[in-house]
């Protein structure tokens, strides 16, 4: 079975699906990424929400922004996809549906995000190009990367 995206708005979450998207976040980020960090920041509720779900289950999210709400230009955060399901090469499916719900959500072609430097070479697949120069967010090397 395949992937199917949606797009939501926090307040049209329902709270089994803000519970197995932040469920996911801590799965990737704070335990296989170990990664100690405030992941409820107080900005879902500005972010619209790209789900992805396969049988039923969230597997794919990203949370993303319209411009001033976290960059000058919209922006895509808290990509991921669930580890076993990287294999089927749904994140490059999520970052297409992420950049299609910005142009069609704030009418703008314009991203800009904050991407863990070993995916680099992924982003630029989808046309995104390094600005500036490496930094760390949370431990973790980041660098800007904009399309």
């Amino acid at each position: 079975m395949s992937i199917k995206f949606r797009v939501k708005r926090f307040q049209e979450l329902t709270t089994e699906e803000l519970y197995k998207i932040l469920r996911l976040r801590a799965e990737v980020f704070v335990v296989e990424q170990d990664c100690v960090y405030q992941d409820i920041d107080n900005k879902d509720q500005k972010a619209l929400h790209v789900i992805g779900e396969k049988n039923g289950d969230i597997i794919a999210y990203t949370r993303i922004f319209d411009k001033g709400h976290y960059f000058d230009v919209p922006s895509i955060g808290r990509v991921l996809v669930s580890e076993k399901e990287r294999k089927y090469g749904y994140g490059h499916d999520l970052i297409k549906e992420s950049i299609l719900a910005i142009e069609a959500h704030f009418g703008n072609k314009k991203v800009k995000i904050s991407a863990q430097t070993y995916l680099e070479k992924f982003y630029k697949s989808h046309g995104f190009k390094k600005i500036g120069k490496e930094y760390l967010e949370d431990g973790i090397p980041h660098i800007t990367m904009i399309i």
